[in-house]
């Protein structure tokens, strides 16, 4: 059984640049291969790592170097396949008592992974580097997995412990580099109306194995698409896009590009607010734009559909539409009136679903949209209470869907008005 030095197996990541460093060497187990990617440096170290030695286990191996402590790296090799070289840099040494002071490594490949008897050496083997050094092979196939194996030494007189050691590791050569993929990103247009509806449309180059694409608008995710396609009506001025993916499975890479600003034209346009006026009363719109071409749409019961402040006389609740328009936009507001109906509040009701009468509709409700509506049995029990009643939210006789027996019941409906008003009164239900 492994012996592991006390060692917590996390993978902790810190981006510098493209500059990886990875904490705790998780990658001392050969079933926990630390994968190494081209043109990328990792900084990694084989600190506290140890051996596990059985016959055909990782470490059963002897290249120009037995195992002491080792790490374990793979790379694989791109379509083409061919020659790489694995630089290793900057190696700074522990320096304990009695501890060694040099690195050993090797590239094999293997038909099992971590099964010592299936490695075959490919390329040098180094045994005492103490300094810059380069593992290099030549040939490799093509779309392979190979391993790296880094130890620390642990001989010489006086050498008690195994070399330990933090360094760079680089990879790159014909056999793993990639044509470097990219994206890019086009807009139906740059310079739009306010709410005009802009297309977008990302194209992959070089992207193998692709993933979803991340939209975002100043920084912001806005969206995620599975397709290239992306539209949005909310941009203002000075909004930027970017549209990102990430290509190939193996050694992720992320890319991504930015369009704009975006200039947006816009100016100012209101319809003024809701009114509320008795049935058969008129209301002067209060439309305004700094707009030279306006027009109010329905035209119907106004007196001029071409004036900002025309007199509005409808029949029911209309809602009225200002339309404007300068340098080839146009912009809209809208602006509703309310017919008051009377309230009429019915006597009876009977909820036997028949279509006719089966709830306690209160004509003109909907005009006092925060009203609240607390019915009563006749011991002054609660039986139903609704704030916002409307005839989507009737009471239907019932009390916790429960049918309630025929019989008067009280309400009390305040309508939270500006007049305060309450209305107090009984409802038959009949079934």
């Amino acid at each position: 059984m492994k012996r592991f030095r006390i060692v917590i197996y996390l993978l902790i990541t810190f981006f510098q640049g493209n500059t990886f460093l990875f904490a705790q060497p998780i990658y001392n187990d050969c079933f926990h291969t630390l994968e190494i990617c081209p043109n990328n440096i990792i900084s990694i170290n084989n600190i506290g790592a140890n051996r596990t030695f059985c016959p055909d286990c990782e470490d059963d191996f002897i290249f120009c170097f037995s195992a002491n402590n080792t790490i374990w790296l793979k790379f694989t090799t791109n379509s083409v396949g061919g020659a790489v070289q694995v630089d290793f840099s900057n190696l700074v040494f522990e320096n304990g008592t009695g501890q060694d002071n040099q690195l050993q490594a090797s590239i094999f490949s293997t038909i099992q992974p971590c099964s010592a008897n299936t490695y075959v050496q490919v390329g040098n083997c180094v045994t005492s580097a103490t300094t810059n050094f380069a593992l290099t092979a030549l040939s490799l196939a093509p779309n392979t997995t190979y391993y790296i194996v880094v130890n620390g030494d642990k001989t010489g007189a006086g050498i008690s412990m195994a070399a330990e050691c933090t360094f760079n590791v680089l990879i790159s050569g014909v056999g793993v580099d990639r044509i470097v993929p990219s994206i890019s990103l086009v807009a139906s247009s740059q310079t739009i109306c306010k709410n005009d509806v802009v297309n977008f449309s990302a194209s992959l180059i070089n992207c193998p194995d692709s993933s979803i694409f991340e939209w975002s608008v100043n920084g912001v995710l806005v969206a995620t698409t599975v397709d290239t396609f992306y539209q949005t009506s909310t941009l203002n001025t000075g909004d930027v896009v970017t549209v990102s993916n990430i290509c190939f499975t193996l050694c992720p890479q992320l890319i991504k590009t930015t369009i704009g600003p975006f200039s947006v034209y816009s100016f100012a346009i209101n319809a003024g607010p809701d009114e509320q006026i008795a049935l058969g009363d008129a209301v002067i719109l209060q439309g305004s734009t700094t707009a030279p071409i306006y027009t109010w749409s329905p035209d119907f019961l106004l007196t001029d559909n071409s004036i900002l402040n025309p007199v509005a006389n409808p029949t029911e609740t209309t809602t009225y539409t200002l339309s404007a328009t300068e340098n080839g936009c146009t912009l809209f507001d809208d602006v509703t009136i309310f017919i008051q109906q009377e309230l009429v509040i019915p006597t009876t009701f009977s909820p036997n679903n028949d279509g006719i009468n089966d709830v306690f509709e209160i004509t003109g409700i909907e005009n006092y949209p925060n009203c609240l509506l607390v019915i009563y049995d006749r011991w002054g029990q609660e039986v139903f209470q609704k704030t916002g009643y409307s005839y989507s939210k009737a009471w239907k006789g019932e009390v916790h869907e429960k049918e309630l027996a025929s019989s008067v019941y009280f309400y009390v409906l305040e309508l939270r008005d500006k007049d305060k008003q309450i209305k107090k009164g009984s409802i038959t239900l009949i079934h």
